[in-house]
C-alpha cells in the first residue's frame, strides 16, 4: 500500500484527486503496473488510476483476463466503475486504503461484487493503511476549498 499511497501524492502535486493503484502479479509480489487519477490531466472521467493500472497491465499481459493471477491494491475503495472493471478482469485480491462511503461502489453503495450479474468476485481487504489514505484525500480536499474560498474573496 506504501507504493500505491507514493501514487498517490503523486496525483495530489499534478492537482488530480489522490488515488494511486498498483497491480501486484500474486505469484511473485512483483508490481506489473502503477498509475493514478488522470481525470483532469486527460479531461476524461474514466481515467481513474484503478482503470489506468487494468489497462497497462494487460496490455503489458497480453491478455483481457488476469484469471485469478493478479491483486489490486488501491488507497481508495473503488467506485462502481472500477469495481466492475475488476470483476471483469478476473483480479484476484483487491485491496483498498479509505472507505467511500459516498461514491463507493465495494463496501458502499451498489456493492457491485454482491450483485447477481456480477460475474466474478474477488477477496476483498479494506481498511488497509486506512488512516493514511483517508489523510491524504482529507489534506487534497481541505486545500482545494482553500483555494477556491480564496478565489471568490478576490
Amino acid at each position: 500500500m506504501q507504493e500505491a499511497l507514493k501514487m498517490a501524492s503523486f496525483a495530489s502535486s499534478k492537482g488530480e484527486v489522490p488515488v494511486g493503484a498498483l497491480i501486484v502479479d500474486s505469484q511473485s509480489g512483483k508490481i506489473i503496473s502503477q498509475a493514478s487519477n488522470e481525470m483532469e490531466e486527460r479531461r476524461d472521467p474514466t481515467q481513474h488510476a484503478e482503470m489506468i493500472v487494468i489497462q497497462k497491465a494487460c496490455k503489458l499481459l497480453g491478455s483481457g483476463r488476469f484469471w485469478d493471477k493478479m491483486d489490486l491494491y488501491v488507497t481508495l475503495e473503488p467506485c462502481p466503475m472500477c469495481a466492475q472493471a475488476l470483476s471483469f478482469v478476473r483480479i484476484r485480491r483487491l485491496y483498498f486504503g479509505a472507505y467511500d462511503p459516498k461514491g463507493g461502489g465495494v463496501e458502499h453503495g451498489p456493492r457491485i461484487f454482491e450483485s447477481s450479474s456480477c460475474h466474478h468476485r474477488p477477496e476483498i481487504y479494506g481498511g488497509i493503511e486506512e488512516s493514511a489514505c483517508a489523510h491524504i484525500l482529507k489534506d487534497f480536499f481541505e486545500r482545494l476549498r482553500g483555494l477556491k474560498s480564496h478565489e471568490t474573496s478576490l
